[in-house]
């Protein structure tokens, strides 16, 4: 299982730099200054905006040429296959029998709709998926229910469907600073097109992020004992990251 996830990290390109932000620091004034200045009242979801004097661009072209992540699309197709799977009507059946070991279903809200899958009901790989997902795609810090938004997005995870990346952080970002929230997504991102950009730092002291996840991580973390099919040979290690070090800002992009 773990062979598995990481060959589809590097299929992806993901353990480079999405996970791996070469810089492995976090300037959080910095962070805090960009999603201030990228609110919009009326919401017209710029993909730049002005930090210190200088336009940091995180349209999806940016993002995807400095993530080094191309776009992949099957022949004849327009879009990839995460675009094409959202544009369906996902059955919340099907997500739950591939999430979820024997037994796992969601958990319907008041008015009978799908709601939320419970993180010890899904198979130790989609648990897997997930922490990249909190982390590194779509920034939460709620980490311990699935709703059904996320669980769409471990599924086409876990069926090794391919997207857009670049399209879909820009999408987070946006939301986030449009959002109530005070958490600060993907703020070693941030620093870095920051930074690319010649945005001028003046923090001494930068937030760092914490050691990669590997796999005692996963067994303690991640891991379902009733998933039968997992076993855990010797350890080695992956590159994707676990949340950084500032309690304020949980994802490691």
């Amino acid at each position: 299982m773990f062979d598995e996830f990481l060959q589809e990290l590097r299929r992806h390109r993901w353990d480079q730099m999405l996970t791996r932000i070469p810089e492995k620091r976090i300037d959080v004034a910095l962070v805090k200054e960009f999603y201030s200045n990228l609110y919009d009242p009326e919401d017209h979801s710029p993909r730049f905006c002005r930090v210190r004097g200088q336009v940091v661009r995180f349209d999806a072209d940016t993002i995807n040429d400095f993530l080094d992540t191309p776009v992949i699309l099957e022949d004849g197709e327009e879009y990839p296959a995460y675009s094409r799977y959202l544009n369906t009507h996902p059955d919340p059946d099907a997500i739950a029998a591939t999430l979820c070991t024997p037994g796992g279903h969601f958990i319907l809200n008041a008015d009978g709709l799908p709601w939320k899958l419970l993180r010890k009901d899904m198979t130790t790989l989609a648990q897997t998926w997930s922490v990249l997902s909190y982390y590194d795609l779509a920034p939460t810090s709620h980490t311990s229910d699935v709703n059904l938004d996320r669980a769409r997005l471990i599924y086409g995870l876990v069926r090794r469907m391919d997207m857009d990346v670049g399209s879909f952080i820009s999408q987070q970002i946006s939301q986030i600073a449009q959002s109530s929230t005070s958490r600060l997504g993907f703020p070693a991102l941030i620093t870095a097109l920051c930074d690319i950009q010649g945005v001028v730092s003046n923090t001494l002291i930068f937030e760092s992020l914490i050691p990669v996840i590997n796999l005692a991580y996963v067994k303690k973390n991640c891991w379902n004992p009733v998933d039968s099919s997992i076993t855990f040979p010797g350890a080695h290690r992956t590159c994707t990251r676990a949340p950084a070090s500032t309690s304020e800002a949980p994802p490691t992009s």
